[in-house]
């Protein structure tokens, strides 16, 4: 749709110009810094940063209702900067603009409702949100968006040159990374860190077919994230995990766009996101405040992160009723099955405190809550939900069965639906699936495979007498009905099916 086929009213705030006043913000000692440059801890306390708008209160002139209207009219146009995340630019990255936006086709995933079957499974009607169909297949590129769109606009107008990007990660992170970097090839080399045999095969061939170069590292991703903080500390890279306050900016928008899914009427939703680096939540959190602050919702929905038991640094913190008493302790983590959540010293959990704080402050004590589920439920509840139609990751698996937990000890409100995050295809862990079927899982996954949730294909073998073709060796008339015959016999036997 053209913008002067919009209305009159409409049509000056649909393309934004380059506006706010953005600035490092210290979570610790709340210290601001410019953003002339590529910071990813406080000088001073060395603790995590965020972006803040100094501008803010500019976007209050207009009511939430107006704001409204201007992101369901900008879902029609056909400007590309426009139509990935940066649909909500004042939101999160006004000072870029729209010609140094780096769109791919993330964004705007489909939100996809549980059938009956699986609904009552779940114990509460819900949806998911499928972050899988982002162009790397997570929605780790929501925030790459952000901070590659970022690390451009910062080339084009510093000169920079030779950037390398680099990153720690479990699959996700480096796929959408190095394709990002990958796109923008002048000027930007990837680099990625891997934990050495943590990584599915399929996770592992992402940034190796982008041209990135991989680097396996022993141990596990708190490991190769230590390296990488030491890397970007001492010399001169671009950071793009999520302590990168960019990538939380981006993925900022999965709130936005579940808030315009449900025009802006989320009071009575649950979201339920898994915990690994706490970017996810803290973005979750972060975009449904900025929300409410400008009264584009009136009241913010619940939250529920979900953590398994082989790496639960979080659920544990939140077991401590009394704020006073809580102590952020990193845990070892165990195999997990949800890999992008294996992670047992979330870099973000500074963010987390702080936003939940604020979150409770708002919405009252219960408005944010962390459950906890073992391996076997993770699986058990992936297959669950693809056999019902959907093509959720471990790690969507993970929020569907803390979401059951949830409902089992009645920490959801009656009346309630759920919105859960299925950050990666389902193609991406196809492995572990293959471990189901197979009963090959380690002992240390603590999964023991269900039969009524296993599958596996059934060879057909006819006998010596009966012809069977073969590549380059066709059959001819007379024998290829005999061995479709047969074929088709064993097949309607095996199926039980009934002759007309």
């Amino acid at each position: 749709m053209k913008i002067d086929e919009f209305p009159l009213e409409m049509q000056p705030y649909l393309i934004p110009s380059p506006g706010g006043k953005y600035a490092y913000q210290c979570i610790n000692c709340n210290a601001t810094y410019g953003i002339e440059n590529l910071l990813y801890i406080c000088p001073e306390c060395k603790s995590v940063l965020m972006i803040k708008d100094e501008a803010w209160e500019r976007l209050r002139a207009l009511p939430g209702r107006f704001w409204r209207k201007i992101f369901d009219y900008r879902s029609m146009l056909t400007v590309p900067a426009m139509k990935g995340i940066y649909r909500y630019h004042e939101l999160i990255g006004s000072v870029i603009p729209l010609d140094a936006i780096i769109y791919l086709g993330e964004g705007h995933t489909p939100v996809v409702a549980a059938n009956d079957k699986l609904a009552r499974w779940a114990g509460i009607p819900f949806y998911f949100k499928n972050d899988g169909q982002n162009p790397s297949a997570s929605f780790k590129d929501r925030g790459m968006a952000s901070a590659f769109s970022y690390l451009n606009y910062l080339i084009r107008n510093q000169g920079l040159a030779d950037v390398l990007a680099i990153c720690a990660s479990t699959g996700d992170t480096s796929a959408a990374a190095a394709l990002y970097a990958s796109y923008l090839a002048t000027g930007v080399k990837s680099a990625v860190l891997l934990p050495h045999g943590k990584v599915t095969t399929q996770q592992l061939g992402q940034p190796l077919g982008s041209g990135a170069k991989v680097i396996e590292v022993p141990g596990v991703f708190d490991d190769c994230m230590k390296i990488v903080e030491y890397l970007s500390e001492n010399f001169a890279v671009a950071l793009m995990n999520s302590k990168n306050a960019w990538r939380i900016l981006g993925q900022e928008s999965y709130s936005y766009e579940i808030a315009q899914t449900f025009d802006f009427d989320v009071g009575d939703l649950v979201v339920v996101v898994p915990i690994g680096n706490a970017g996810n939540i803290t973005a979750v959190l972060q975009g449904f405040l900025k929300l409410h602050d400008l009264g584009i919702i009136t009241t913010p929905p619940m939250i529920l992160g979900v953590q398994s038991e082989h790496a639960n640094p979080v659920y544990l913190y939140y077991l401590e009723p009394a704020v006073a008493r809580r102590r952020f302790r990193p845990v070892n983590v165990q195999a997990s099955v949800a890999q992008a959540a294996m992670i047992g010293n979330p870099v973000s959990m500074p963010r987390v405190v702080r936003l939940v704080e604020q979150y409770r402050e708002l919405s009252g004590a219960d408005a944010v809550q962390v459950v906890e589920v073992k391996e076997q439920e993770i699986m058990d509840a992936m297959l669950t939900a693809n056999r019902n139609g959907h093509i959720a990751c471990t790690q969507g698996g993970e929020s569907l069965a803390g979401i059951r937990r949830a409902v089992q000890e009645k920490r959801v409100p009656e009346n309630r639906v759920a919105i859960l995050d299925a950050t990666a295809h389902a193609l991406k862990f196809a492995a572990f699936q293959e471990k189901y079927f197979a009963d090959r899982f380690e002992p240390e996954f603590e999964v023991v495979p269900k039969p009524e949730l296993r599958n596996a294909p059934h060879l057909i073998v006819p006998p010596q007498e009966v012809p069977r073709p073969a590549q380059g060796k066709p059959l001819d008339a007379e024998a290829l009905g005999r061995f479709v015959e047969y074929t088709a016999g064993e097949i309607a036997k095996m199926l039980e099916l009934k002759r007309r």
